[in-house]
């Protein structure tokens, strides 16, 4: 089968995906690689092009979506096929580029946890009995990888290329997928999505916000699995 390669969001690892990996490596070589090595978005697809597969299939949730996009954009004949999660096309707003510098800042001078506090709101994920678990994780996740990480991370999120015209001439199976109370990339990001490469499949998530591979996992394993039988093997 061919190979699957997993890109987390910001400031997460590996556990972003863990009911994942286990119901989709039956078979098949999954592999997440990490996003915080360098502070360009084009850099960090550099990277994950020097350590995937030949070919491969590529998923990206949030910025791992991000730095999918432009995978997609250096080396579109690698990508078998992308499934798109809770993400954005566009380049960054210069507001919010602007508030990055501060956070920054903060992060530097030892305020991690109350910066990833901040920005960690409740309104980015759905209102579930779970949700208190989920924003655990995530602070556990973003205290291991460390401020570094961050400051790599909101550097490379600040200076994001648009990436319309990427998806526009991708034309390998796709699936694009978000949460249908995700705050921080909401629906009409995906719907511009798939205006965008209208042979894709579009899958809204209820119970789901910005994470939905922990929000709804049997859900998001589903989507994902019935998105990889398009992909031919080999």
């Amino acid at each position: 089968m061919t190979p699957l390669v997993l890109l987390p969001g910001m400031m997460c690892d590996a556990r972003l995906f863990a009911l994942q990996i286990n119901a989709l490596s039956k078979g098949r070589a999954v592999t997440t690689l990490s996003i915080h090595a360098h502070d360009t978005v084009k850099a960090l697809a550099a990277d994950v092009l020097t350590n995937a597969p030949d070919r491969f299939a590529l998923v990206g949730l949030s910025m791992g979506g991000i730095v999918a996009m432009e995978v997609i954009r250096q080396a579109p004949g690698r990508v078998a096929g992308v499934a798109l999660m809770d993400t954005n096309p566009k380049a960054e707003h210069p507001k919010i580029a602007g508030d990055r510098t501060p956070q920054i800042a903060r992060v530097k001078a030892g305020k991690l946890v109350s910066v990833m506090r901040d920005e960690m709101k409740p309104n980015y994920l759905a209102d579930t009995p779970q949700r208190g678990d989920i924003l655990d994780l995530c602070m556990d996740m973003a205290l291991g990888l460390g401020a570094h990480a961050f400051e790599k991370q909101s550097r490379a999120l600040a200076t994001r290329p648009d990436q319309q015209e990427t998806l526009k001439g991708y034309k390998g199976p796709t699936l694009i997928l978000c949460g249908e109370d995700d705050a921080l990339c909401p629906v009409h990001r995906h719907t511009l999505m798939y205006d965008l490469m209208p042979h894709a499949t579009l899958t809204i998530l209820k119970g789901a916000g910005h994470l939905p591979t922990l929000e709804q996992p049997e859900a998001t394993t589903a989507a994902l699995q019935a998105w990889l039988k398009e992909i031919p093997n080999g």
